[in-house]
């Protein structure tokens, strides 16, 4: 069963194969099924490699499966090949599940729109070059799921090209993640130079006996990784693409911030953090990126009006409390938190997506209200999730990876006091979208009540939400090989149940009050709004410099040189049209010309 790991991400970029060369003349049904299918596919064999690696392990608890050799050059021999082991393991599990789920509830929610079958095929291709990079047994496989998802993300975001501002936020998640990616691209380079291999498993083994701890060819390397996952993940300071990406489809959004896309530089992290245990200055980077994007995002999902951006915002804080857990050493912790953000997350994209549907498309949460007894299926799910990722103590799956976070950052005041404010924070925004959008008197009509293709998938979250952090320390033993617990405590587990009780009773009296008068915004308030000013500040700092640039240059001698080129072949091309007479005879006599100056050349020289 093992050996089957190769249908994993085959069986989605079959699927998107088929999607582009023959959806736009299949039926929708036809469409959706080979869409759905191709993923559960993958789900199944996720599935059952799991259950058989649970029961019968590999040796060393890895198996390697080389696929076929890339290319072969100047002794560099590169090679397709699969990598498993328990972290790829829970990442294909949770990836290809909760994508499979995602497609099952598109069907529902995209059944009206002209692009049916590219959006599947995109959907197909995005999971498919998830799945590549979380196998990769080398970095040159990894960069090109890195850079798949990337093209995805923006052919996704961007899926309703003709509103521009969908196409401005695709092109901003493109070149944002770029910064980024250029970044990993070098650390890459640097990791070749350095270990002669880009195998993944030989490059952590060379790692610690080439490098000291500290050394600076450590440091730069795990810093330029960094680099690459601080864009992909949306994390300080290139996090301004994630809340503008709301732009595509609401599964769109699901499946980059539950599965794919944001959690890629999690992973990388993960993957290489005996690379980054080298380099503690940048592996306390990680951590402090980390918690200043909780709390940062935190603070602005407060205060945001449009129910999707409240929950890209959400995204990005949860992403920091990943990053601060792989920063303090805890990946463990980090994944975990992967797993069941990506049940709650997607949850709360499905619920918000049946929101919007219901309301034809409406955003605004002051817009809404009243919607629990005409829409419960949504409102149940949504509050499910809701109380996941503020962490309801004891209940949620949320609550128990979240207190792993926090109990491994009590080593560091900073970090864990950052860690319980962000609970704090979670709790407080989470309640204020749940009491706005489902209590107090209705603003608007539901015009579409949800099908059972959205409302199943959301229900099988629903559960997982509640069920899926059970098993803490099992999930603990699994991912590292070694019988060790969870860490948590007491005085942790009970601060951060006072932060979310402290979260929701604020939430309340926030909502009791709004709901005489909508608040006006504080200085303070739009500030946060406006994502604490960074489009700003980019825009005066690069954006419009770049643009001033381009204006001086744009009447220099180089186009003045490129210009006469083209004025010359129009003139050619001018001069050549007169010739096009329409008279047989002198066509004639041109070709007789042409043959005896032909001749004469081949005779004479």
């Amino acid at each position: 069963m093992l050996f089957l790991l190769w249908l994993v991400p085959a069986a989605p970029f079959f699927g998107a194969v088929l999607l582009l060369l023959f959806g736009s003349r299949w039926p929708r049904k036809l469409v959706a099924l080979v869409g759905a299918a191709s993923i559960a596919v993958a789900a199944a064999a996720a599935g059952g490699i799991a259950a058989r690696f649970l029961i019968a392990p590999p040796p060393g608890h890895a198996l390697t499966l080389h696929l076929w050799t890339w290319f072969s050059t100047g002794g560099f021999h590169p090679e397709v090949a699969l990598y498993l082991d328990p972290l790829s393991l829970v990442m294909i599990l949770v990836v290809t599940f909760v994508a499979f789920l995602i497609h099952v509830y598109s069907i529902g929610f995209m059944a009206g729109d002209a692009g049916y079958s590219r959006f599947f095929a995109y959907m197909n291709l995005f999971v498919g070059s998830m799945v590549t990079l979380v196998l990769a047994g080398d970095l040159l496989l990894l960069y090109l799921g890195w850079e798949g998802v990337g093209l995805c993300s923006y052919l996704l975001i961007g899926f309703w090209y003709r509103d521009p501002a969908n196409g401005r936020a695709a092109r901003k998640a493109f070149i944002l993640t770029r910064v980024g990616d250029t970044a990993f691209t070098i650390g890459i380079l640097l990791l070749f130079h350095a270990l002669g291999t880009l195998e993944i498993p030989q490059m952590l083994a060379r790692a610690p006996a080439v490098w000291a701890p500290g050394s600076g060819f450590a440091m730069a390397a795990a810093a330029l990784l960094l680099g690459g996952a601080v864009g992909k993940s949306a994390q300080l300071p290139l996090q301004t693409w994630l809340p503008d990406a709301m732009a595509g489809p609401t599964p769109v959004s699901a499946l980059i911030h539950a599965a794919t896309m944001v959690t890629a530089g999690v992973y990388l992290i993960a993957r290489m953090h005996l690379l980054f245990a080298l380099a503690p200055k940048v592996q306390m980077a990680v951590a402090i990126v980390g918690a200043a994007t909780l709390l940062l995002a935190g603070c602005s999902a407060f205060v945001q009006t449009d129910i999707k951006r409240v929950l890209a915002y959400s995204t990005m804080s949860q992403i920091g409390y990943m990053f601060l857990a792989l920063g303090v050493g805890a990946w463990p912790a980090a994944i975990f938190h992967f797993m069941t953000h990506a049940f709650f997350k997607a949850l709360l994209f499905l619920g918000a997506g049946m929101v919007i549907h219901a309301l034809r498309g409406e955003h605004d949460i002051f817009r809404m209200g009243g919607l629990r007894p005409v829409l419960p299926s949504a409102y149940w799910t949504f509050l499910i999730a809701g109380c996941s990722l503020a962490g309801l103590p004891i209940v949620t799956a949320g609550f128990y990876s979240k207190d792993w976070i926090i109990a491994s950052a009590a080593g560091n005041t900073a970090l864990w006091v950052a860690a319980l404010v962000g609970a704090l924070l979670t709790s407080l925004y989470i309640y204020r979208l749940i009491f706005l959008v489902f209590f107090g008197p209705r603003h608007m009509p539901v015009a579409v009540k949800p099908g059972l293709a959205m409302v199943i998938p959301a229900w099988v979250l629903a559960v997982l939400s509640i069920g899926g952090g059970f098993g803490r320390a099992h999930f603990a033993a699994l991912v590292t090989q070694a019988a060790v617990g969870a860490e948590s405590s007491a005085l942790t587990s009970g601060l951060a149940s006072l932060a979310f009780l402290a979260g929701l009773v604020l939430a309340w009296a926030w909502w009791k009050r709004a709901a005489v008068a909508r608040p006006a915004p504080t200085f303070v308030e739009r500030f946060w709004y406006a994502g604490w000013g960074f489009d700003w500040l980019y825009d005066r700092l690069f954006v419009r410099p770049a643009m001033s640039a381009a204006a001086i240059g744009r009447g220099d001698f180089i186009d003045g040189f490129y210009r006469g080129i083209a004025r010359w072949f129009g003139a050619a091309s001018r001069a050549l049209s007169r010739t096009e007479s329409g008279n047989l005879r002198w066509y004639a006599a041109a070709i007789a010309a042409g043959t005896a100056l032909f001749l004469a050349i081949a005779v004479f020289l």
